[in-house]
This record gives structure tokens, C-alpha cells and sequence, in this order.
């Protein structure tokens, strides 16, 4: 006589965090990690750089103003980010420079924005006598200028570009600055890519976009103003698409813009990575009981928990219909208040064939229910 057989209670699936959801990345550098931390989540991601790190190892400028540095003896040293402090040591290193270089910084009292940049230092076998808290560049000149400066030398690694204002504070206090650019930024030959992903923000394709550097929003949005769709985009930040930064000085150009982006209470990529995953399961899941069971809208996704079917994917159309009709939870809604709400209905045969479209697409169509002469609501 055979054994009964064994019942085993196996848990359920759970979908990835961020499955249905999409996220677009416009950094260059750490993309790769960036959009693969995203993807094993199962996030579906675009990827556009707003703008390119071009090192300057080869620039005949660096390799001036590190000759410079060198002769000046500086009594500070100002260290503003990893990368930069990497590459200056690579192309001293290029230029024959890389001993008296470290003889130099080694001479001076160095000061590092950061963690990271603190790393590249003492990977260079060099120490760091201070950073502050917030990790910004001012906040470096702030304990700078805590200190005599009268007739002393800074020599000052920027960020890829000249900071005015930095350098002028540092200056009137009576610094002699002498700055050091080891790479800039560069904007794509091309436009195409960073205007498809701008106009993915403004049709709600995208639930996210990220952001790890200020001068890389600051040309997304020069793109948008340049090609006419400034505004429109605006309007998908405030409302439907979310904006996430790698700290506070990301945020900057997006305070400015009228934005209130997500900001991880610690400036780094995995803070910004764990915040994006948490806003988006803790505040973009709509989930709501219906007559055919639980349903869950993630992202561009709709589940039917009790149903056999896969997630259904749709398109930004009757995602915004559908996406009404649950936030009413049940309750009727009128043809003039979706003509309004739906800015992708510009009559009632627009809304009809967009009500259509959902039923077709969703694997139970009597989820939306007509009322007549009223409108249509979801069926709970």
C-alpha cells in the first residue's frame, strides 16, 4: 500500500519590489550600477545621461595648474570629490609630476567634502584634516574660513566646472586660490535620447526619474526649455512623476524650478536606490477590493491577486482612466469630471474609446461599470 501523499503549503510569488514600475537614470558615471540595482528589482529603466564626465588627464591646462599647485607649496588643499582626486593623480602621474604632487598635498592641510573623496585621499596615501557634515563644497569653504587666510594658498579641485562664488569667498578673505579642473562635463553630441526620456516623463511613462548630479539636472531641464517642453514637464514632476536626487546639492536646480524631489537622509547612491524603492511600494501601489477580488496597480501594471492571468501592462491612456476610477473608490464618475481630469480626452468619444480600450485590456472587461446617463465607476 502506496504512502498518502504529502501536502505542502507553498508561499506565493511575491513580485520583485519595483516590478510594473519604471525608472529613467541620466548619469554617466555609476550608471551601470545604478540601473542594475533597479533591474534586479524589476524595474523596467531608460537611460539618457543628461550630461558626460570628460576627463582632462590629457589637457595641456591640467597639466599647467598642476605645475602650478606644485611651485605654490599651498598651505590648504580643498578636495571636492573621489573622482577628481583620482584622476589629478593619474595624469600627475602621466606628466611625470606624481611624486611632487604627493610631496605637495602631503605639505598642505587637506580638507575633503566627503567620505568619498576622504577615501581617494588616503588611497593616495594622504590624510585629511576635516570635512563637513553636509558634505557641500560651501560647507568645506565655511571651515576654511573659520581659519586665518590672510596671505595663504588654496589650491582648490573643482567639480567640473569653475565656481565662481566659492573661489570669490575664499579670496576676499585674502586666499590666493589656485584651482584644478582634472575633468568637466559635457553635454551629449545628441539630444534624441534625453528628449525621448523628457517626453516619457511628460506622458507618464516613467514613475521615477534620478538624478545624481546638479549639473546633470540643470541641463535635463535646459534641454526641455530648449525644445519647447519646459513647462509641460514641470507639470509631470510636480503631479505624476517623482524626482529623486543623490543629496542636497542634486536638489538645488529642483528647489529652484518650483520641485520637491526625494532626498535620502544619507548622500549616497545605495540611500537614494533604498528611498526610490520604498516611495514607490509605500506610495505608488494602489490596491482596492473589487467584485472579482483584490487589485493592485504598480506602476504601468495591473494585477488581478485572485485572477490566473499575468500583470497586465497598459498604456499611459487607460492607466490615468483606471487610476481615477480606483482613487473614487467606487463611487460614480461623471463623463465632464473625466473629460477634465484626463488630459489625454478631448471629447466624449475620446473618453469612450479610452473606457474601450481599458476593458479590452484588462483580463476581466466588467472591472469598469457604465451608469448610464451618469458616467462610470469601478466595479467594488
Amino acid at each position: 500500500m502506496s504512502e498518502p501523499a504529502t501536502v505542502t503549503s507553498v508561499a506565493p510569488v511575491l513580485p520583485p519590489t519595483l516590478a510594473g514600475f519604471r525608472i529613467g537614470v541620466t548619469s554617466d558615471r555609476r550608471s551601470e550600477e545604478l540601473i542594475s540595482a533597479f533591474q534586479r528589482r524589476g524595474a523596467e529603466v531608460m537611460h539618457a545621461p543628461a550630461l558626460r564626465i570628460a576627463p582632462l588627464t590629457e589637457s595641456v591646462t591640467l597639466h599647467r595648474d598642476t605645475r602650478r599647485v606644485i611651485g605654490a607649496l599651498p598651505d590648504y588643499a580643498v578636495i571636492t570629490t573621489a573622482y577628481g582626486m583620482r584622476r589629478w593623480m593619474e595624469a600627475a602621474d602621466a606628466y611625470g609630476l606624481g611624486t611632487d604632487l604627493h610631496r605637495t598635498l602631503a605639505a598642505a592641510a587637506i580638507l575633503v567634502r566627503g567620505s568619498k573623496a576622504r577615501g581617494a585621499v588616503r588611497a593616495a596615501g594622504l590624510d585629511d584634516v576635516g570635512s563637513p557634515e553636509d558634505e557641500r563644497t560651501a560647507s568645506v569653504v565655511d571651515l576654511l574660513l573659520a581659519r586665518n587666510l590672510s596671505g595663504r594658498t588654496v589650491a582648490f579641485q573643482l567639480h567640473g566646472m569653475l565656481d565662481h562664488h566659492q573661489i570669490a569667498r575664499l579670496e576676499k578673505a585674502g586666499a590666493r586660490v589656485l584651482t584644478v579642473m582634472p575633468y568637466t562635463w559635457a553635454r551629449p553630441t545628441e539630444d534624441s535620447a534625453l528628449l525621448r526620456m523628457i517626453e516619457a516623463a511628460i506622458d507618464r511613462q516613467l514613475d521615477v526619474l534620478t538624478f545624481t548630479a546638479a549639473p546633470a539636472v540643470e541641463a535635463f531641464l535646459a534641454v526641455a526649455q530648449q525644445y519647447g517642453r519646459l513647462d509641460p514637464l514641470l507639470e509631470a514632476l510636480r503631479t505624476d512623476v517623482a524626482a529623486a536626487v543623490v543629496g542636497k546639492v542634486t536638489a538645488g536646480p529642483l528647489h529652484e524650478a518650483g520641485l520637491q524631489p526625494l532626498i535620502p537622509s544619507r548622500w549616497r547612491l545605495g540611500a537614494m536606490i533604498r528611498l526610490v524603492c520604498d516611495h514607490l511600494e509605500q506610495q505608488q501601489v494602489l490596491r482596492i477590493r473589487t467584485q472579482w477580488g483584490p487589485v493592485e496597480i504598480r506602476g504601468a501594471q495591473v494585477h488581478l491577486v485572485d485572477h490566473a492571468a499575468d500583470p497586465v501592462q497598459l498604456a499611459p491612456g487607460p492607466m490615468a482612466l483606471l487610476r481615477e476610477l480606483v482613487d473614487a473608490q467606487g463611487a460614480v464618475l461623471s463623463r465632464g469630471h473625466l473629460l477634465e481630469a484626463l488630459r489625454q480626452c478631448e471629447s466624449e468619444h475620446a473618453l469612450e474609446m479610452l473606457v474601450w480600450r481599458l476593458r479590452q485590456q484588462l483580463p476581466v472587461p466588467g472591472l469598469v461599470a457604465t451608469v448610464v446617463k451618469r458616467g462610470y465607476r469601478l466595479a467594488v
